[in-house]
């Protein structure tokens, strides 16, 4: 059987206006190298989510590398993308984690997974205006930023830690972005993570005996969720900790199809149902075995714009490798021993950074801040979800992520009515 790209010229060479397109490739060896590129580029942010949340990181990196093959099939191979850990689930599965264990954090991927995909399968049918009117950029911006400075508290526990060797890292982090120049410079957060990981070897806060013990190849663990009929209390009440979720991955994908088409063929955002059920789809499938929620990954994005190939042949060779990784005990034991300090001094970047990701989306948008109804939409949402806000009902808990993903949409929509009946706008 024939594989379904062609070769893009030569296959050695792109020129300074030239894009190798997603049904194109260049030379396999090229094209394995593009792949590795690719999962350096992942490694550094989807390693983090299993050591933030207490997940295995054999099992994510799996899942993940699972989940990118899904979603090249599921998208016919015109879409090009890397499904790694989402930040967005940090908050929903720590506190779910933490009050009843790993399986409710899991039953809570799994549900969002399901609503994601239920998504996909709408948007396949009817486009994507309803999602444009449900979130505009002031809600899907307020949204995105709450749930990084949401993570304020984290970040600051792990910093003091180890506050020195979480300097170091941080300082790695920012030094390192305006440095180096093209792949380098993206891979900022991954290059302070191994600079602060050194320093953390050389003043002893690093313990490498369960590296020892760890076998090369193996599988990892698997987690099943958990039940919702047998463990009501610990399933139903953590959903609307999750349920924020499904809206910031809609985003997520959706900013990540426009980008692409953008660069390559507009066509491409036909595929933004597909793209929803297929991550939606790899979440549930990560959840149900003991994995993280995936979603389509920036770090990616920033290498085809570098290297300016958007060929899929590259992802498939990135997912291939990822379930490789996930397949050796001794790699996950080596992300294991990533001390506090070093993740509070990357988080102190990364979390801020998300929320800056939300300020972007107002920007690149043209927000206009001078309206009552977007200044009041972004200003209840971001202290609901940075003061982290809580209302209980019964089982069910609301966090500071639920209450302002609820406030932002409730505040923007209704305001907006009344001012336009009022004739106030």
């Amino acid at each position: 059987m024939p594989l379904p790209w062609k070769l893009h010229g030569d296959g050695k060479k792109v020129g300074a206006h030239e894009i190798v397109l997603p049904g194109e490739r260049l030379t396999w060896p090229r094209t394995i190298g593009l792949g590795a590129q690719h999962v350096v580029a992942m490694f550094g942010a989807t390693f983090l989510v299993p050591l933030l949340t207490g997940f295995p990181p054999s099992t994510t990196l799996l899942f993940s590398g699972v989940g990118t093959i899904l979603f090249l099939l599921i998208t016919r191979n015109k879409l090009p993308s890397y499904l790694g850990s989402s930040f967005a689930f940090i908050v929903p599965i720590v506190a779910a984690t933490k009050a009843h264990g790993m399986p409710s954090a899991l039953f809570g991927i799994v549900v969002t997974g399901i609503l994601l995909a239920i998504v996909g399968l709408i948007v396949v049918a009817t486009g994507t205006r309803w999602i444009d009117a449900l979130m505009p950029p002031v809600v899907a911006g307020a949204i995105v930023a709450l749930i990084g400075f949401n993570l304020a508290p984290a970040a600051k526990n792990n910093f003091m830690q180890a506050p020195v060797t979480a300097l170091v890292t941080l300082a790695a982090v920012i030094l390192c972005t305006v440095l180096f120049r093209g792949m380098l410079g993206r891979l900022s957060i991954f290059l302070g993570v191994a600079v602060g990981y050194v320093f953390a070897c050389i003043v002893g806060e690093v313990d490498f005996a369960k590296v020892a013990a760890a076998p090369w190849i193996g599988l990892p663990q698997f987690t099943l969720p958990a039940n919702p009929f047998t463990a009501p209390a610990s399933t139903w009440g953590i959903l609307p900790a999750f349920l924020p979720v499904v809206l910031v991955l809609i985003a997520e994908n959706v900013g990540h199809i426009r980008g692409v088409a953008q660069l390559t063929d507009p066509s491409v955002n036909r595929l933004t149902g597909r793209a929803l059920f297929a991550d939606g789809l790899a979440t549930t499938v990560a959840g149900f075995f003991g994995g993280s929620g995936t979603t389509t990954y920036g770090e990616n994005i920033g290498v085809m714009a570098a290297t300016r190939v958007y060929s899929t042949a590259a992802y498939w060779v990135a997912g291939v490798v990822a379930v490789l990784l996930g397949l050796s005990p001794k790699i996950g034991a080596v992300i294991n021993t990533i001390p506090a300090g070093v993740l509070g001094g990357v988080t102190t970047a990364l979390y801020g950074l998300i929320g800056i990701i939300g300020v972007k989306i107002w920007l690149d948008n043209k927000v206009d801040f001078s309206r009552p109804v977007n200044q009041f939409t972004a200003a209840t949402a971001l202290i609901i979800g940075i003061g982290d806000f809580t209302l209980n009902l019964g089982q069910l808990t609301f966090n500071g992520i639920a209450l302002g993903a609820i406030a932002a949409i409730v505040v923007y929509h209704v305001m907006n009515s009344i001012a336009r009946v009022r004739r106030t706008a």
